[in-house]
């Protein structure tokens, strides 16, 4: 992969300079509930109000579907923008974007000014990276810097199609932070290179679980996704999740994995119940994994402590841990203590720590334990597809350095 210009490497002063951020937040009423993305955004920000330039920001915001939608104006972002920043970020109200509300804004700024666009995704060709939308864009701006990694999996206009239209592009300081670590870790670990996916769906990760295979001293497989695993291993998993399509495919990745010397741990016990909780302090119990332990009419829900004091084991001798995916339906108090057991073993360990975004993130927030990591990535979709060893869009279309 090719080293990409950094902001640092841009002739900002007096440039109107486009910075794509990711200020995807969650809303409440129009409050936003985690402003993570706004401050993970803010030290490029700072740098280039800090050297003179006219900065313009763009994001998009939920899924309106290529058309304006008050649900989904970032006006909630500006507000809280300029009180992180303390100064005004002027909101360029403007269904199409661009249009004579947002020339306006940037025509009217000085060096160190901020002017916040409307929602990227109220124009339709946003997401299918129109040459229209992308030339609108660049229109505004001399340089553009992508430090929206969340989005860097998508080929859309605001990600990728406006680099093509101005004079140099760059990546931002969150954007370098997450190549790094993520990069870092697949690419170059300190080892022994932990590894811990969990979450719902197999299919979901078995490039990331393919790829890992070579690159991984250790593979700690939980959450729904283990009971497939389980099954290729002819244990009987209950109504446990399963994707019964994949059962010969993981049956290989075990064999597979054997044949590399590369060690893949597995549930040992489990929590079960008749149903899913509802209500959430429905009856539980543990059960070993084993033959036919698991009684068909139960499915498990969480790893047990046997499980959990395995994970945590295999953790305290690494010296980088990788983690995507929840170890059980972590949201539910009763089948929290998996997910919390594992993100307190990543919190006490010196390792090198990487939480790769979406439920594991909110998790690892939730409990109280992101201080404690060495990096949270700000990507669901990105850093999956970055674990699995793919190239992104959104950092292929920066220019070389």
């Amino acid at each position: 992969m090719a080293v990409k210009k950094s902001v640092e490497d841009l002739q900002v002063a007096g440039k109107r300079v486009l910075v794509r951020c990711d200020f995807n937040v969650p809303l409440k009423d129009g409050v936003i509930t985690d402003e993570n993305r706004i401050v993970a955004a803010l030290p490029t920000i700072k740098y280039l109000l800090d050297n003179n330039a006219k900065v313009i920001l763009c994001s998009h915001l939920g899924k309106p579907k290529g058309v304006a939608d008050p649900k989904y104006s970032l006006a909630p972002v500006a507000v809280r923008l300029g009180e992180k920043l303390g100064k005004e970020v002027v909101f360029a109200a403007d269904d199409e974007v661009v249009g004579a509300n947002a020339k306006a804004a940037v025509a009217a700024m000085k060096d160190g000014d901020v002017v916040l666009l409307q929602n990227t995704r109220y124009r339709a060709e946003e997401t299918k990276n129109g040459e229209a939308f992308s030339k609108d864009l660049a229109s505004l701006a001399d340089l553009f810097v992508n430090d929206a990694f969340g989005a860097a999996h998508r080929a859309h206009c605001s990600t990728v199609g406006v680099a093509s239209y101005v004079e140099e592009s760059a990546n931002g300081y969150l954007m370098a932070k997450e190549i790094k670590f993520l990069g870092d870790a697949v690419n170059a670990p300190v080892r022994p290179f932990v590894t811990i996916l969990g979450g719902a769906k197999v299919a979901d990760k078995l490039a990331v679980i393919e790829n890992l295979l070579n690159k991984a001293d250790t593979l700690i497989i939980g959450g729904g996704m283990a009971y497939t695993f389980l099954k290729a291993k002819g244990y009987e998993i209950g109504t446990s999740l399963v994707d019964d399509e994949k059962i010969d495919y993981c049956a290989k990745m075990l064999k597979d994995a054997e044949a590399k010397g590369v060690k893949i741990l597995l549930p040992v016990d489990c929590v079960i119940t008749k149903s899913f909780p509802d209500p959430i302090d429905a009856e539980i119990e543990v059960t070993p994994v084993a033959a036919d332990a698991i009684p068909a009419d139960m499915m498990s829900l969480d790893i047990g402590p046997k499980t959990r004091e395995l994970f945590a084991n295999e953790v305290k001798s690494a010296k980088t841990v990788v983690w995507n995916g929840p170890m059980g339906v972590f949201e539910n108090p009763i089948l929290a203590n998996g997910t919390i057991a594992v993100a307190k073993a990543l919190a006490e360990t010196d390792a090198t720590t990487i939480i790769g975004g979406g439920d594991s993130a909110a998790a690892v927030n939730t409990l109280g334990f992101g201080s404690k990591m060495s990096h949270i990535s700000t990507g669901g979709g990105a850093s999956l597809e970055y674990l699995e060893g793919k190239a992104l869009p959104g950092i292929e279309a920066m220019t070389d350095k």
